[in-house]
């Protein structure tokens, strides 16, 4: 199961006062399939949406409307369509009267202030869809009507989110791409669990990135002491062979075992395990001067 179908399968069960079913049942009713004169009907791969929406238009319009079923053992469209002789009452009921020119929304059917959220419930219900976000960040709105598509960025602007939009395969599609965003729609339609879930992803995420960070940096940092050592073995090994390190001060014949032993240390894990232990500037003196030894030889 995708994570929109989660999302919508939290979404049917949310409930509200009887103004706020009727916007719910207007958003799932104007962005469903067909919204005029001629036709009103809905198409949803979602058995549970489309038995909220039967639901909510016998509630609110009085309307029975039957549940289309796939075929057995097939997959395919759940539909619910609305009589010839019921669909006026239905227009009616949310002041349309099926033969405008352009598709609109109907502000009258948002009556009290949680109506707005209930409205944009029964949209996304319908026609929103959510990415995963282990994936990416991404909620959308198929809108096949350019008016109500303004219309509806319009309304999630009063809501505090700033949508984009953009025209794919003939629709309108309405998005945002900002975790944030996603999270505040998800939260205002009152699908909670689905924006719990991914703030998580959004934290786990944040963990790991930095995780990843500090060990880039730590091999970074590897890497170059590695880098910076090469000179200074060779140099240790110049002179073990041309002279022998026993030639040397005592001071520099620790230091130089300690360099060959071990070549991924820096100059302050150097200068730690010296006896006595001295700076990192300390060591990188030393160091030169057993350069310079070996450049003489």
């Amino acid at each position: 199961m995708s994570f929109s179908s989660d999302i919508k399968n939290e979404l049917v069960a949310v409930s509200g006062d009887a103004c706020c079913e009727l916007a719910q049942a207007y958003g799932m009713a104007e962005f469903g399939r067909a919204f005029s004169a001629s036709a009103v009907s809905l198409q949803t791969e979602n058995k549970a949406v489309a038995e909220r929406y039967a639901e909510l238009l016998f509630t609110v319009c009085g309307v029975t409307a039957p549940v289309e079923t796939p075929p057995t053992g097939k997959s395919g469209l759940y539909t619910v369509s609305v009589s010839a002789e019921d669909r006026r009452r239905v227009l009616s009921r949310f002041g349309h009267g099926g033969n405008e020119v352009a598709l609109r929304l109907n502000r009258a059917n948002l009556d009290c202030d949680a109506c707005a959220a209930a409205f944009l419930r029964g949209v996304f219900l319908v026609c929103g869809a959510v990415t995963n976000p282990q994936v990416d960040y991404h909620l959308e709105f198929s809108v096949p009507h350019f008016n109500l598509s303004r219309d509806l960025i319009a309304l999630l602007g009063e809501q505090g989110l700033a949508a984009k939009i953009v025209r794919r395969k003939g629709n309108y599609i309405v998005y945002f791409k900002e975790s944030e965003q996603i999270e505040d729609c998800l939260t205002g339609i009152g699908a909670m669990n689905a924006s719990l879930e991914l703030m998580n992803v959004k934290i786990v995420k944040s963990i790991r990135n930095n995780v990843n960070r500090a060990a880039n940096c730590e091999t970074a940092n590897l890497d170059k002491t590695l880098v910076a050592s090469l000179p200074q073995i060779e140099a240790v090994r110049k002179i073990e062979r041309a002279m022998g390190l026993d030639a040397l001060p005592e001071d520099l014949r620790e230091l130089c075992r300690l360099r060959v032993e071990n070549p991924d240390y820096s100059l302050r894990e150097l200068g730690e395990a010296l006896e006595p232990k001295i700076s990192r500037s300390g060591v990188n003196h030393r160091l030169q001067r057993v350069l310079e030894i070996a450049e003489s030889l």
